[in-house]
């Protein structure tokens, strides 16, 4: 039953942000569809599903165009938190939204080490990411490297923790990046295989 439940929620894990996203993009092409055909029917031409899919591909590039900008992140950010003090839309956007940024924070956290070290306290442990050494300014001691850390928070991966640990604290666990990401998204109920908390057999570098 143990394992018949961790299949589930993995299977769940997997599916729930899929299917938001094939909704979501279906939702938006309807809407493209619906916008393009009211505007050229009154100029008195029949619009076609190619013009509202291209018309949908300029829509995500001049999105993607705005958000990599500083004054377009700047816009995207202040939009976010006024959006976060609406009740209903705040719960609906933070939870599609941590969905996917799921995605992002797989294809840049994917590759580093997990480890578990005392956090925020002794005597406490949390899972993070080895994002790489410590600035040479902040090396307080010569005698021990300070680590870079990230500690994520659920649901959204992008907020949490940069905590700078010397490297003689950190235990490398044999623990994949994408089941420590369940974990931490899923706030503990995903679970990993047995022997998950041992030495990894191989350390990513």
């Amino acid at each position: 039953m143990k394992t018949l439940w961790r299949y589930c929620l993995t299977g769940l894990l997997i599916l729930i942000p899929a299917w938001a996203t094939f909704l979501i993009l279906s939702a938006l092409l309807s809407t493209v569809n619906h916008v393009i055909a009211d505007l050229l029917g009154q100029i008195g031409v029949k619009a076609t599903p190619i013009i509202g899919l291209l018309m949908f591909v300029l829509l995500v590039l001049a999105a993607g165009v705005l958000a990599t900008h500083v004054w377009g992140r700047q816009l995207i950010a202040s939009t976010e938190r006024r959006i976060e003090q609406i009740p209903l839309v705040r719960s609906i956007y933070l939870t599609i939204k941590g969905m996917t940024d799921l995605f992002e924070f797989r294809s840049r956290f994917g590759r580093s080490t997990v480890v578990a070290f005392p956090f925020p306290r002794d005597g406490v442990w949390a899972l993070g990411f080895v994002m790489g050494i410590a600035p040479q300014t902040i090396q307080v001691e010569s005698s021990v490297n300070l680590l870079m850390i990230f500690v994520p928070t659920a649901i959204h991966p992008f907020t949490g923790y940069l905590a700078f640990v010397p490297e003689p604290q950190i235990r490398p666990i044999n623990l994949l990046p994408e089941d420590a990401m369940k974990m931490e998204f899923s706030a503990g109920f995903y679970k990993p295989a047995d022997g998950w908390l041992g030495a990894p057999k191989h350390t990513a570098a």
